[in-house]
């Protein structure tokens, strides 16, 4: 079986979606720090999709930049994917750690990243009528990172192919609950927050008069 460099590894389970990610198994490849910065990647990926897609085909609605929304569409979410596939897959006899979650996760992501990347640069230089081709790349990097996430969670649980689907869809209900109950939690905080305020200022007042 080849022998290759950590980022080689990277184009070689990215064009080989098959056996790709069997190999980096095999091999026990994959490299933590890259997989960190593909996702750093991500996250300035939508903000550049965001900021600054041409604006002949896209004009943002709001005028501040708030960049809260990119780390939760992008970090967060990723975050959430591979803490509840672990979740999920451990109930189901999945032999993939979180590490090999987190790296196998993040190479899938390549060809959604640089599709993104691609439809920017060439929002710039396209007419509308020639938008069709941003759609076609944005299908084709679209559809890729969906094969390799198939391939990846596949690979790294030693999955058959139904129990991959049913293991994907669970991981998707499970990052709903850890969504759902961090924006009830992050409510809650809020409204003590609130609570604590009202009544400091109403004793230093009281205090006052």
């Amino acid at each position: 079986m080849m022998d290759l460099r950590p980022a080689e590894w990277v184009g070689h389970a990215v064009f080989h979606p098959v056996e790709g990610f069997e190999d980096m198994r095999w091999k026990k490849s994959g490299s933590l720090k890259i997989a960190f910065g593909i996702v750093l990647l991500l996250f300035l990926s939508e903000i550049a999709y965001g900021r600054l897609y041409g604006f002949q085909f896209y004009a943002p609605n709001d005028k501040l930049f708030n960049i809260v929304p990119y780390i939760v569409k992008t970090i967060v979410l990723f975050a959430a994917w591979v803490v509840g596939n672990w979740s999920v897959c451990t109930l189901l006899d999945g032999e993939g750690t979180m590490r090999n979650i987190c790296v196998y996760s993040a190479y899938a992501l390549v060809p959604y990243i640089a599709q993104t990347f691609i439809c920017v640069v060439l929002s710039h230089f396209l007419i509308r009528d020639e938008y069709v081709f941003l759609e076609v790349i944005h299908v084709i990097g679209v559809g890729w990172s969906v094969i390799l996430i198939f391939s990846a969670i596949r690979s790294v649980h030693q999955y058959s192919a139904g129990k991959t689907v049913l293991a994907i869809a669970l991981t998707i209900a499970a990052m709903f609950v850890m969504l759902a109950l961090a924006v009830l939690v992050l409510a809650l905080v809020q409204n003590v927050a609130v609570f604590i305020s009202t009544v400091y200022a109403e004793i230093s007042y009281r205090i006052r008069v």
